[in-house]
């Protein structure tokens, strides 16, 4: 196809409780209602499978389910249980996929109870339901030992962009940028030959006291995706509580950074690890990321403004040029 039939396009919607956005480089002559709709069924197949806010969804499913209960898990659902473990076991439990119980006794997610401080017998007895060991995972299936409840809001939305770029490579889309909720993952080449870039934000008051340059990144069929404390948080007694949950203390992390963002070559991995590493803090997470040749950059606030903190492979990424984000 001749690249000067090629426009850009934009596409969106909603889903998972936020919105989605993809731009393509097509032909001006296609439909795109095929794909918008394609697009759409690819995350409504998510939320029917994995979403704590559905009763009916799978995840809904296993959560109510008896213990000793085994239950059969469709491919999508089984594709992201099984990355999941894997991050939990590689980061310590700092990413626990059970962690749900935890998170609604301080006044998140789907379940969520008053934001507020539980008391420590509470506390206590909701830790006990929680803990990514107790999961009993096979190919396509899952065990509930009883009282575990699946939360997968911090890898699903990230797994929800990889449906789409990977519908729409089988659609002979060979070049787009999406963005679901703030996870991107891009590929190819717009129709004028550069790769899609973007910017990497942290909040816009924070991004306005920041002394270092603004932050591009290429997305040469990679994907970036950010955890911060600026989205659910409250406050009780002068002290503010973030809606990250460390699984390993049972509370909410403490000193949060402003924004961890990843880089990787999907969207799911890149996701999760960016709520791993938020839970690890600035020192452990970046050591981590060294250690593992994670690209991640670390966004905290400080008594002299806003500083960053870049693994040595997100640093890598970072081209010269940081003029603006297609």
């Amino acid at each position: 196809m001749n690249d000067t039939l090629l426009d850009i396009a934009s596409l969106g919607g909603h889903s998972m409780g936020t919105t989605w956005q993809v731009k393509l480089a097509v032909a001006r002559t296609r439909d795109l209602h095929p794909l918008h709709a394609g697009i759409q069924a690819q995350l409504d197949a998510v939320v029917a499978q994995m979403s704590t806010w559905e009763s009916g969804s799978d995840i809904a499913r296993f959560n109510r389910a008896d213990a000793g209960h085994w239950q059969a898990l469709p491919p999508l659902f089984d594709t992201v249980v099984q990355c999941a473990l894997d991050i939990a076991r590689r980061s310590g439990g700092a990413f626990d996929p059970t962690v749900g119980p935890l998170v609604a006794v301080w006044g998140f997610g789907a379940q969520a109870q008053a934001r507020r401080v539980p008391d420590a017998q509470t506390l206590a007895a909701t830790r006990a339901r929680c803990g990514w060991q107790r999961l009993r995972h096979e190919p396509g299936r899952l065990y509930q030992p009883g009282g575990l409840e699946l939360d997968l809001s911090a890898i699903a939305k990230g797994f929800g962009v990889d449906q789409i770029v990977h519908w729409l490579r089988q659609q002979d889309v060979h070049a787009a940028l999406v963005e679901v909720g703030g996870e991107l993952h891009g590929y190819g080449r717009k129709p004028d030959g550069q790769p899609w870039r973007v910017l990497v934000e942290s909040a816009p008051e924070d991004d306005a006291r920041a002394t270092h340059p603004p932050r591009v990144l290429t997305l040469d069929d990679r994907a970036v995706a950010t955890s911060g404390d600026r989205w659910h948080h409250f406050e009780q007694d002068g002290a503010q509580f973030s809606h990250t949950l460390d699984p390993r203390s049972g509370a909410p992390v403490a000193r949060a950074a402003a924004a961890v963002t990843v880089v990787a070559l999907d969207a799911m991995h890149a996701d999760a690890w960016a709520t791993a590493l938020t839970v690890m803090g600035v020192e452990t997470g970046l050591a981590f990321a060294r250690a593992h040749g994670l690209a991640a950059r670390f966004v905290t606030r400080g008594a002299q403004g806003i500083d960053e903190h870049l693994s040595p492979a997100f640093a890598q990424l970072l081209g010269d040029d940081a003029a603006g984000a297609a």
